[in-house]
């Protein structure tokens, strides 16, 4: 193999083996993009070398997509193919492991009807819901990874010689996801006993409430009596571990949706729905988002939040420092994934059951009772800089740092 081809399986071993954790006749689904074969097969290997029963593959392709969205009816983007939701349900039922690689293009969409993303975003929301609540409960293990492509690799690289930003893009993957090491293993087991020391910091504190200072930002959010800080590092129904998502630098939880009240001010980008959100500002009132304003992108950022009544309030409240491996690597890689991961960051929607106290056993109902927000949607934005500091509220009121100048402070 070409050390290109073995970089790209050492990284596809990370995948399954401590991201997926696949077990001994356990099924696989993987969403793939089209542009990425080689590095997708490595995965199928892995899995099956893992003793994987079987591994199946839904592969997407953003161009076929821009040119639906760009002659097909408008009709056709309110509906979502309920076979496709109807396969991740049967198979989380199953105990099935589901891997989503992420590659697009952050403007593939752009200068798109946004009504036609909104419609599609809605209707795929609500015939993934079932699919979602396994997630969200932690029944399933899941991940979500990236692979490099073209289209996105334009977009980070664009002052770099077209030839070479593609390997430029695979490089940086490498980098941050620790794949680059020479045992990634042990590798992310450091790095997760690290975010483990965070997590319970915070939770051993028990504060009611945080609040935020930087440029722009003044944001209060209170927590739930018997909200749980957690890292994407988790366990199945069936007690295997799992990572959510590679790479990952986060510790978060969910606050409560009627709590937050202040602004917001975004740090980074946002790609959502094949489109740039730039510049943005969110102003929120007892938990509701009552203004949302953006220098690129304001209609698709609006489109967002009134995605349903949910999308209107927060879902996860996340805490990274600035002085991170993907901070410091001063790439915006207009990519969530990897973007949340260099900042402190927020997410509008659906809230985390398993943030919460015997929350994965609890219905709708009861969660709402206890302050989580439900929706069809959970999109993560980033708010952490340099001079931001979080004080963390005490039951008497007492303020204590978390953070100072955009990293932990103890």
């Amino acid at each position: 193999m070409t050390s290109f081809e073995q970089k790209l399986e050492k990284y596809a071993e990370l995948i399954v083996s401590v991201g997926l954790n696949i077990q001994k006749d356990q099924t696989l689904f993987i969403d793939a993009p089209v542009e990425s074969p080689e590095f997708v097969r490595f995965v199928v290997k892995k899995a099956y070398e893992r003793g994987a029963k079987e591994v199946r593959l839904d592969w997407y392709d953003d161009q076929a997509s821009r040119i639906k969205f760009e002659l097909a009816p408008a009709s056709s983007f309110t509906e979502f193919p309920s076979y496709k939701a109807l396969e991740k349900e049967e198979l989380a039922k199953e105990g099935a492991a589901y891997l989503h690689i992420t590659s697009s293009d952050p403007d593939y969409l752009k200068g798109i009807d946004s009504s036609k993303i909104s419609s599609f975003q809605k209707a795929k929301g609500k015939e993934l819901e079932t699919f979602r609540q396994y997630m969200q409960n932690e029944k399933i293990s899941w991940t979500i990874a990236a692979a490099a492509t073209e289209g996105w690799a334009n977009k980070v690289f664009s002052n770099e010689p077209k030839e070479q930003r593609l390997s430029f893009l695979w490089d940086a993957i490498f980098s941050t996801t620790r794949s680059h090491e020479e045992d990634p293993v042990k590798a992310w087991e450091n790095h997760s006993k690290s975010l483990q020391e965070k997590k319970e910091y915070l939770n051993s504190k028990r504060y009611k409430a945080l609040h935020y200072k930087a440029k722009g930002t003044d944001l209060s959010i209170e927590l739930p009596k018997d909200h749980i800080w957690t890292t994407a590092e988790s366990k199945n129904e069936h007690g295997h571990g799992f990572i959510k998502n590679i790479p990952t630098e986060e510790v978060f939880t969910s606050p409560s949706m009627y709590g937050v009240n202040g602004t917001v001010s975004s740090s980074k980008p946002l790609s959502y729905a094949g489109n740039i959100i730039d510049e943005f500002q969110l102003t929120f009132k007892n938990g509701r988002v009552i203004a949302a304003k953006a220098k690129q992108g304001e209609e698709i950022l609006q489109s967002l939040v009134d995605t349903d009544e949910g999308s209107h309030y927060l879902g996860e409240i996340a805490l990274v420092p600035h002085d991170s491996p993907i901070s410091n690597s001063n790439i915006l890689f207009f990519n969530t994934l990897f973007d949340e991961n260099a900042s402190n960051h927020l997410a509008l929607g659906a809230a985390f059951p398993f943030c919460l106290k015997d929350g994965v056993k609890m219905t709708k109902e009861q969660l709402a009772e206890k302050g989580l927000n439900d929706s069809l949607t959970h999109v993560d934005f980033m708010v952490g800089t340099a001079d931001m500091d979080i004080d963390g509220e005490l039951e008497d009121g007492t303020l204590e740092p978390i953070f100072r100048n955009g990293n932990w402070a103890f």
